[in-house]
Formats: C-alpha cells, structure tokens, sequence
C-alpha cells in the first residue's frame, strides 16, 4: 500500500461547504477500497469571522483565528492544507509562512486545471463574494489563461450575495433561483464560462441547468488534495 501524505482542511468557512468539499475528495480519489482513500484532518470551526467584509472594511480580524486553526493542523503532523474558502485565501501566504505544513492556492489549482483544458474558453465570468472580487484573486490569475474576465456588475453582484448567504442559512430555493438569474445575467455580458469562486455556490448549483459550463473551484481544490496526498504535481503557492 503506498504511502498517502496527511491532508489538512481548514474549513468551517461555511460548514455546508466543508462537507461539499470532503465529498469531492473522496469522489475525485481512484479508490476501489476504504484503504485505498487519502487520510484527511478537518478543523471545522465556523466562528472565524467574515472574510469578505473584513476585506472590505480593511479589517483583519479573520487572521488569527486562521492562524489558529492552521497550527493546530500543522501541529497534527499534516503534510498539506486545504482551505475551502476561497475568500479566505487574501491570507495564504502570511498562513503558509507561519506553518511547516504547505496551503494549498484554490486560484493556483483553478489556474493549473483551466491551462490545461484543451479548447479554453476565451472569457469566463466570475461567481463570487465581494471581498473576493476586491482582492483580485482570480482575475489577475486568470487572465494568463484567457482573453477576457467578466467581473459582475452590481445587480449581478447582489444576486450572487443572496446566493452565498441562502446557503448559509438553508434556504436552497432562494440560493439557486438567485445563483441561476446571476449566471444568466453574466453570460449576456459575454461570459462562455462560468468560475464558481465561492464554496457555497457549488452547492447551490447542484441540479441547475445555467445554459454554459461552469469551473467549480473547490473540484480544483479537491484534485489538487488528492494529488498532493500522493505525491503528484503539487499546487501549492501562487505567484
């Protein structure tokens, strides 16, 4: 049995999202046995405070307990980290410095996967929180694979929001009537893909015809788990 390196998931960022994620580890792992499966840590304490509006705001309050939660993975013996928030990210690399164990970049995995995707897309659309888009996680990134990044305007913005938020508190009618009229909305505006750069919208996604192919990040992620544990290409820091 070959050996699996120890992978660590900060998560909690919001909870339904941590499971979305684990599930799409354990869906993207070549398994015929339980032994078979990459071994995972999940630290999955929703009490971090909101990463898109301390982005916002100029606050960095989420930082700690990030930090905290990254320690505690490392202290566990984790190899690498996965943290499915993808706002979360505007810390990795303060995160990554502070640790033994490697983070993961969920835009690193995006990127990584979307390059290599034959017939790319020449625009994609981005689906995701407003700390996110102010932090440039994406569009910088990738532009290095595409001609052009619909960013949201304010109406789609809003609906996205209502989006994310109704998959929070449960609502999932709400969350996919507004993630689909969001999706629409940036397909008019020129977007052949969408990138679901929100852990939530995924979930909200589930069973939603949108008439264009979207990029789930956190399947990125997840590859990029399922790689890491066994050795392969890593994708671990961005640029």
């Amino acid at each position: 049995m070959l050996h699996k390196n120890l992978i660590g998931i900060l998560g909690g960022m919001g909870p339904a999202a941590t499971v979305d994620f684990m599930s799409k580890i354990i869906a993207a792992t070549p398994a015929t046995i339980d032994q078979d499966h990459i071994p995972l840590i999940v630290h999955d304490v929703p009490q971090i405070p909101d990463r898109s509006s301390a982005i916002e705001n100029g606050r960095d309050d989420p930082f700690l307990p990030l930090l905290s939660g990254v320690r505690f993975l490392d202290a566990a013996g984790v190899e690498f980290i996965a943290i499915p928030c993808n706002t979360a990210h505007y810390w990795h690399d303060r995160l990554d410095r502070a640790c033994r164990a490697t983070i993961l970049h969920i835009s690193q995995a995006v990127l990584h996967e979307l390059l290599a995707t034959p017939n790319r897309p020449r625009s994609i659309g981005i689906m995701a929180t407003r700390g996110t888009i102010a932090a440039d996680l994406y569009a910088t990134e990738l532009l290095k694979a595409v001609d052009r990044v619909v960013i949201p305007d304010e109406k789609t913005q809003r609906l996205i929001d209502h989006s994310i938020i109704s998959v929070k508190g449960r609502t999932m009618g709400p969350a996919c009537e507004a993630a689909g009229a969001a999706a629409r909305l940036l397909v008019q505006q020129g977007a052949e893909r969408l990138l679901l750069a929100c852990t939530e919208l995924p979930v909200a996604f589930s069973g939603l015809e949108v008439g264009t192919t979207t990029l789930d990040a956190t399947d990125a992620l997840a590859r990029a788990c399922v790689k890491a544990s066994l050795g392969e290409c890593q994708i671990a820091m961005a640029g």
